[in-house]
């Protein structure tokens, strides 16, 4: 019988949990309650390059290819990418600029498909991933287009290649999903926990891993029993009710609360032996390996008060997400916002041509009731309610003071690197300070500042270069022009010793 892993008993966990976090209201019904609905085939799918962490991938096909479900139409660039499959079958209409998620609101390049509605595929190639090696498991989950698919999108073989050079102990799968109104993970623990619990077991075998822990918030207690169900008689994984709080699913506060240790400032989770993966990509690892499925498809909340139909839909990765809201019976009221993602760290959009990409986890229909129009921020009145909830346990109020004073390096000094970005000391913040805002532009402006430094130290070298290959083609010149006097002087010396020899001859033949 496998039975949950034991709660941690460290004192300042407990401590941590009592203060840290917001409890913003959840609104994850009536789209929970309902089961995930295979979405049909749109007539065309928009499939941007860029879906990933990373280089975006490099195109292989052309207007008017043919191609089928599960065929290759874009190739990974470089150590950190991932390639791009066709969802459906069909014909390529051509690659053109498109808009595509992201938070400047620009155009990016995509492939665009024309579905034929017959969904036939490559054939798959099925294997038993325990017979695998670690680095063949590695290699087929990037050949699949597996990317982290709770919204980081960080090429999950990367990952899983950090195993290969030293084992990592512990894998923690993030069941949390504590951003409101989404549900898409908990439908997917509920309705396909086997292959939730597979995946991590697959995960485990690439990184040399001991034991997987799947945090889930207790918040979704049938997910939490259909995982247990999933999991009964399997030694290495453990089911642990995690509380529900925001924001619980970052790894930060995972790794913490499951296992008592913290990642070093700007380490990684690798470093203390600890990898974190989120459920879906998990499942989607699960398929990858098992039935030779690359990442083509995935699960997406539609909520929010102006949908007339909140649930919980599986579609084809470039959906236009007009096409999930048409699905939903369309909207009952004016839209004030649209939102891509969840409504603490989602993306706002102002189109909804643009298409579902792998790390899509919900499209938020919001009225204007449910944006709690915020009076103006007043002063900072050093109640230390940010203080408080950070789940970082970081000084925001500190750091906003000195970023306001333009004093970036003291606040890096104090942990604005640490920062998640999760907006939590804004949402409790009494005097309604962006808090977050301050410490997004002030990240905005050391990564300016490093860049400049880049290109000052580039442009420093090539300032270099260019002296040093013109003094030395000065030098060139000098000795060049210096062989060249010799050579005259060698040959006029020579000319001269011939001119004296012959008259000498000649005067020898006279007499």
């Amino acid at each position: 019988m496998n039975t949950p892993a034991p709660l941690p008993t460290h004192s300042f966990l407990r401590r941590l949990l009592q203060r840290w976090g917001a409890h913003p209201e959840a609104r994850k019904h009536p789209a929970a309650d309902t089961d995930v609905t295979v979405l049909p085939l749109p007539p065309r799918l928009i499939l941007p390059l860029a879906q990933h962490i990373g280089a975006p991938a490099r195109p292989l096909v052309q207007a008017g290819q043919y191609v089928l479900r599960g065929e290759l139409i874009a190739e990974a660039q470089g150590a950190i990418s991932a390639p791009l499959h066709a969802p459906t079958s069909g014909t390529i209409i051509g690659i053109a600029d498109v808009p595509v998620p992201h938070a400047s609101g620009l155009a990016g390049p995509a492939i665009l498909l024309e579905t034929d509605g017959r969904d036939e595929a490559l054939p798959a190639e099925h294997a038993d991933p325990f017979s695998l090696e670690p680095a063949e498991i590695a290699r087929r989950v990037a050949a699949a287009g597996v990317v982290g698919m709770g919204g980081a999108t960080f090429p999950s073989a990367v990952k899983l290649a950090l195993g290969q050079k030293n084992p990592i102990p512990t894998l923690i799968l993030n069941g949390g999903e504590c951003e409101p109104y989404l549900s898409c993970d908990d439908r997917l623990m509920r309705e396909r926990a086997p292959e939730v619990i597979d995946g991590a077991r697959i995960i485990l075998r690439a990184i040399g891993g001991e034991r997987a822990l799947i945090g889930v918030e207790s918040n979704k207690p049938q997910a939490i029993a259909a995982l247990r169900a999933a999991a009964d008689g399997i030694a290495d994984v453990d089911i642990v009710e995690v509380p529900s709080r925001y924001p619980m699913g970052s790894e930060k506060q995972l790794i913490s609360w499951l296992t008592g240790r913290e990642i070093p400032a700007e380490g990684r989770s690798a470093d203390i032996g600890v990898m974190v993966q989120n459920v879906g990509t998990a499942a989607a690892i699960h398929r990858a390996i098992r039935f030779g499925e690359p990442l083509t498809r995935r699960i997406i909340t539609v909520a929010g008060g102006a949908i007339r139909t909140p649930r919980n839909l599986e579609v084809r990765i470039g959906t236009p997400l007009s096409t999930l809201v048409a699905f939903c019976g369309g909207t009952t009221e004016p839209v004030a916002r649209w939102v891509m993602g969840g409504p603490m760290m989602g993306l706002s959009i102002h189109s909804l041509d643009i298409p579902v990409i792998k790390g899509s986890g919900g499209l938020l229909g919001l009225v204007e009731h449910e944006l709690a129009a915020l009076p103006e921020p007043g002063p900072c009145i050093r109640c230390a309610a940010c203080v408080g909830a950070c789940p970082i346990g970081l000084m925001p109020l500190e750091m906003a003071a000195l970023i306001k004073n333009g004093d970036l390096k003291a606040s890096v000094e104090i942990g604005l690197k640490d920062c998640i970005s999760c907006g939590t000391c804004s949402f409790v913040c009494p005097s309604q300070i962006p808090l977050v805002q301050y410490f997004n532009h002030a990240k905005g402006e050391l990564a300016a500042q490093g860049r400049n430094r880049m290109k000052q130290d580039a442009i420093k070298e090539l300032v270099d270069a260019r002296e040093s290959r013109m003094e030395r083609e000065a030098r060139e010149k000098a000795e060049a022009a210096e062989r060249r006097k010799a050579e005259r002087a060698r040959a006029k010396a020579a000319a001269a010793a011939k001119a004296s020899a012959a008259v000498q001859t000649n005067e020898e033949t006279t007499a």
